[in-house]
């Protein structure tokens, strides 16, 4: 593609008037192969400018730079200068991939919580209604049943770009986007009009070090993605609201317990049984539906009213909406795994104290028979945070199951020793069982009728990592592989 029409929506000056042909948008200079454009960003550490000179040496055919450069540029090489060589970049790929999201479904949400459990919502529902759908966010690039993994929640805008063009090739016809305040802030999403935007609440977070100078600009950072949206949804239980929005052209769907909500929940209530456990309500206003959202806690019942929100903007049926909330869940996320018995069975990521504490706290207003927490710490860190963890569990399980998780450089003894020392500051009753599957399989085989099982720190990781190797491990074929034997 001809690099004047990649940079056709682009602010520049060009020295060395050309127009080659350029084969792929770099902004890693590692990549850099003869015929590409090398585009030189600023991060938080490194200035891509400082490797302008390698690119060169490369074989690539165009710079693209906001600063002036340190050596002489030879006449075969066009050199493009303009304000924002990020913001270059995101319309550079938009151009480059053909401007993939026209022929797509798409849905961005941003907010402080629950922006990954209502992408994978959105994407449940979608999925449900015979639309094939990808998704961008906290767990990589999912489409077609395959993970790509990112290195933030919203990539830099090549990968989005290119994520669609893939999903597009692979049959997709949607795309949800978990849209970050700091992928806002650095243009990753600039260019592209959202067929709806979704706001789901605002705290406090992400405020300083390199991420935002204070609350006012994280607000207004998210803000921007309510300037390149056709349709919104927004929590009206949140006042921050109507701030975060005010710059939409297209018109809001409101949604929330309030009165004044357009899509309302209300005869809300928690909800286990039979190894299910979720959040039941039902919705008035824009639809009327009964709803049983697999996911705990009543949280949840405002990511599943911006699932719908959002969900209603498109020819969805109703049908497509309570059975994909129904099986709804986040990988690693108080993930739900069948199991035989009549306890239920959760995989979750958390693995400090905090997201311990919210796990446990959420999962004890069920009031299950037992609360049974398994997990370990990870090798080669702080020795506080194994404390803090052991004290956690035996303050809000009925049974700690200790074993090892990324033991790392040391030995898994001494890290359970260390959990153990938390763990007395409590009367919390606990069980040592070094090997993972063998404490998956004990906490299985001897699970009681109405036990929450919560096997924690792992989450979505498929490894387990020991003296700097990572071996195979997801717990998910291991409980396959524990019930097989059971048999």
């Amino acid at each position: 593609m001809k690099l004047g029409n990649i940079l056709k929506n682009v602010e520049y000056t060009a020295k060395n008037a050309l127009d080659p042909e350029i084969t792929d948008l770099i902004y890693d200079s590692r990549k850099v192969s003869p015929g590409t454009a090398f585009f030189c960003l600023k991060g938080y550490t490194s200035d891509g400018h400082a490797y302008a000179q390698s690119a060169v040496e490369k074989g690539a055919s165009a710079l693209i730079i906001s600063d002036e450069l340190g050596f002489e540029v030879p006449e075969n090489v066009a050199v493009i200068k303009t304000g924002d060589t990020r913001l270059a970049l995101a319309l550079s790929s938009l151009e480059f991939f053909g401007d993939p999201a026209g022929e797509l479904m798409t849905v961005a949400i941003t907010g402080t919580k629950g922006k990954t459990t209502t992408a994978a919502m959105i994407a449940e529902i979608f999925e449900h209604a015979g639309i094939m759908t990808g998704t961008i966010g906290t767990l990589g690039i999912v489409y077609g049943g395959n993970t790509y993994k990112t290195d933030n929640t919203t990539p830099e805008s090549y990968e989005i770009q290119k994520a669609m063009r893939d999903m597009i090739n692979a049959g997709c016809k949607a795309m949800v986007i978990e849209a970050s305040s700091i992928g806002l802030k650095h243009s990753r999403l600039a260019g592209v009009t959202f067929d709806v935007a979704v706001f789901t609440n605002f705290s406090d977070d992400h405020i300083g070090g390199v991420e935002h100078k204070d609350m006012a600009e994280y607000l207004f950072c998210k803000s921007l993605l309510f300037r390149q949206c056709r349709h919104a949804a927004a929590n009206i239980d949140d006042p921050s609201w109507k701030e975060i929005t005010k710059d939409i052209k297209g018109d809001i769907l409101t949604y929330g317990f309030s009165d004044q909500a357009q899509l309302r929940a209300e005869n809300d209530r928690l909800l286990s049984e039979g190894g299910f456990i979720g959040v039941h309500f039902e919705t008035k206003g824009l639809r009327e539906l009964s709803l049983d959202v697999g996911v705990p806690g009543k949280f949840n019942a405002y990511n599943a009213l911006a699932a719908i929100s959002a969900a209603s903007f498109f020819d969805i049926p109703d049908s497509a909406v309570i059975d994909g909330l129904r099986v709804a869940h986040v990988k690693g996320r108080v993930e739900p795994v069948k199991v035989p018995g009549n306890y239920s069975l959760l995989i979750d990521y958390a693995h400090n104290a905090l997201s311990m504490e919210n796990v446990l706290t959420t999962l004890r207003q069920y009031n299950p028979h037992r609360l049974i927490t398994m997990f370990g710490a990870g090798g080669n860190r702080p020795k506080v945070r194994r404390y803090e963890m052991g004290e956690t569990s035996g303050r809000l399980s009925d049974l700690s199951v200790i074993t090892e998780d990324n033991s790392r450089f040391e030995d898994v003894m001494d890290i359970i020793e260390d959990i153990k020392t938390g763990l007395s500051k409590t009367d919390g009753k606990y069980v040592v069982v070094p090997n993972r599957k063998d404490a998956i399989r004990y906490c299985m085989e001897n699970a009681e009728d109405g036990d929450i099982i919560v096997l924690a720190g792992k989450g979505h990781e498929d490894y387990q990592e020991i003296k700097g190797v990572k071996y195979h491990m997801d717990e998910r074929e291991l409980i396959a592989e524990i019930i097989e034997e059971s048999k």
